[in-house]
């Protein structure tokens, strides 16, 4: 994340009550979420290391793909709250016409779910939790496996 842990998805759109987002589809929450997700990867990629944009794209793939989402989620499943979980269901159950490349039908399922679930709390606001899930799964990932 930033170094003086600046939160980037803070007044950049009004929160809606937990009611109100839970009526919104599971794929435009995924939709949503994945915008999201890749904004926090981008940012963790560019802050530790001022490299050429090529590189740096090169590096968010390794995040921003359904077999590394899955594992995400399939580890962060017991922490998730019984509302998250719900949501992640949803996602994850959600039926697509895209079909994925290079990806198995499941892990794409749960990685939508994860989207879902990011979606789902940048709409309630809840950007403190999309950072704590963010930073137990995917920074911490960056952390564990960085080569510079």
């Amino acid at each position: 994340m930033c170094p003086d842990e600046t939160n980037l998805l803070t007044d950049i759109c009004t929160p809606l009550s937990e009611q109100q987002a839970r009526m919104y589809s599971p794929l435009t929450l995924a939709f949503l979420g994945d915008a999201v997700y890749s904004l926090l990867v981008r940012n963790m990629l560019s802050f530790a290391a001022n490299k050429p944009t090529g590189k740096l794209h090169k590096e968010s793939i390794a995040y921003v793909n359904a077999g590394f989402q899955a594992n995400m989620i399939r580890e962060l499943l017991p922490q998730l709250t019984e509302s998250e979980a719900t949501v992640f269901k949803r996602g994850r159950n959600a039926h697509s016409a895209h079909s994925p490349k290079n990806q198995s039908d499941a892990d794409y399922r749960y990685a939508t779910g994860l989207e879902a679930l990011y979606g789902y709390l940048y709409l309630c606001g809840n950007t403190d939790r999309i950072k704590e899930i963010f930073n137990i799964s995917t920074y911490k990932a960056y952390v564990e496996n960085r080569n510079d």
